[in-house]
């Protein structure tokens, strides 16, 4: 995947980071080239300074080929102008924006475009959006045999019914999904819609397994919406 970051702070420079030794190519931006400093001196990405919602700085850092785009400077207007142009300009399929108000993140949510708060995990919620296969784990109780995890639906699961059976086993528990920045446990008559998050009650000694069923066709349980179900 080739990823933009805006905003080379400890949350853009630990996530250039991160996703570079995932392998990924990246691109960061920042209005200030000292900025650059929290990198690593190899660090293999690219360097830009600038605006992310300058298109000529977008379109340097890759926007009309990026796969993702994450917003995480320390301004929410500036994050969600990224994100907006990113999404309407450059449809850019994974787009996801840091805000601080929480006030405005929910109104984001509800207009597609996903949000992070400003918590010590901001890196790994951000992951979680650009990287749809990597969960993050919520909570874990005090012997750490029970963790809540959060998921974003794969694509493969868009319009089939939820919670899906492969998810309903032994130690794992759909309990909830958050669809347009709102959360309900009533699971058992939702069809899956993009942008879903998956709440999931895991046991430790199967947590290994979500990875598997992530990964691929075995995701798929049961017709689309609409489809013939005899």
């Amino acid at each position: 995947m080739h990823v933009i970051v805006v905003g080379c702070g400890r949350t853009g420079a630990g996530l250039a980071v991160k996703l570079t030794d995932a392998g990924h190519t990246v691109a960061i931006i920042d209005k200030l080239p000292r900025a650059f400093r929290r990198l690593p001196a190899d660090w293999p990405g690219q360097r830009i300074v600038g605006f992310g919602f300058d298109r000529d700085h977008l379109e340097e850092g890759g926007a009309k080929r990026a796969d993702a785009l994450a917003a995480v400077t320390s301004g929410d207007n500036s994050n969600i102008l990224c994100a907006r142009i990113a999404r309407e300009t450059y449809d850019i399929p994974r787009v996801v924006a840091r805000i601080y108000d929480s006030r405005r993140a929910e109104i984001f949510q509800r207009l597609g475009i996903p949000t992070v708060p400003t918590v010590p995990w901001t890196i790994d919620h951000v992951l979680s959006r650009i990287l749809p296969e990597r969960a993050v784990t919520e909570w874990s109780d005090p012997t750490g045999r029970l963790h809540l995890i959060e998921q974003p639906l794969p694509p493969e699961w868009e319009g089939r019914p939820l919670p899906p059976a492969a998810l309903q086993g032994d130690g794992i528990r759909v309990v909830a999904v958050t669809r347009a920045g709102i959360p309900t446990v009533d699971v058992g008559d939702l069809v899956g819609q993009e942008g879903d998050v998956l709440h999931l009650v895991v046991a430790q000694d199967v947590e290994g397994k979500l990875e598997t069923l992530f990964s691929g066709a075995s995701l798929v349980s049961g017709p689309r919406s609409g489809e013939d179900r005899r």
